[in-house]
């Protein structure tokens, strides 16, 4: 499971340099020496709201943002770092810069984005951005976009009617044969089978 949570969602909690750092349960035990917060609570609202959207049951919007506001809750409380040394600073704004970046690529994933002219539209030369997503991302410019576009076309296979063909061409990739190797590369089955158990039938 991936939870994303908006920077801003923070703000309030922001040092002077506009800067917030969260840290495990145990990093707060070994260095502080301290009673660390318990990892299973936050596990535990979680896993509630995986459950309560797949299930949709009446007034599910309202308990999904009551469980989303418990989690954010317990990082402020139990999770959040107040003192931040130069170098952590100067990390976060590049982690900012880099947010802008996967912002505009989550809202312009369905184009052909390419490393050279995401570099020049925010002021980077190719290399700088590509050393950025690798140190930051943890891989690389052209994977992170490829699970961006994959997030979004499973997202579709499971909860619309359209054909597989259209969901890959609707979520940027070249073709139903590459959404197709891809997904199974990732996943390790074909998405008429993912279709098939979520009891999906695509329109002809």
């Amino acid at each position: 499971m991936v939870l994303q949570i908006p920077l801003k969602q923070f703000e309030k909690y922001f040092t002077a340099q506009r800067f917030i750092r969260f840290t495990s349960a145990a990093r707060v035990a070994k260095d502080q020496k301290s009673k660390a917060p318990d990892n299973r609570k936050l596990a535990f609202f979680i896993e509630e709201l995986y459950k309560v959207y797949c299930a949709r049951e009446e007034g599910w919007e309202y308990r999904t943002m009551a469980l989303y506001y418990n989690i954010l809750y317990l990082m402020v409380r139990d999770y959040r770092e107040t003192e931040a040394a130069q170098e952590e600073i100067q990390d976060s704004r590049r982690l900012d810069a880099l947010s802008k970046i996967t912002t505009y690529m989550r809202e312009h994933y369905t184009e052909e984005l390419k490393l050279s002219e995401m570099a020049n539209l925010f002021g980077y030369s190719d290399a700088y951005l590509s050393r950025m997503f690798k140190k930051y991302a943890k891989i690389n410019f052209k994977t992170y976009l490829q699970e961006i576009r994959m997030s979004y076309a499973c997202r579709e296979l499971m909860n619309t009617e359209k054909t597989v063909s259209q969901i890959a061409l609707d979520n940027g990739f070249a073709s139903s044969r590459a959404f197709s190797r891809e997904f199974q590369k990732k996943y390790n089955r074909l998405p008429s089978e993912v279709r098939q158990k979520f009891n999906t039938t695509p329109k002809e």
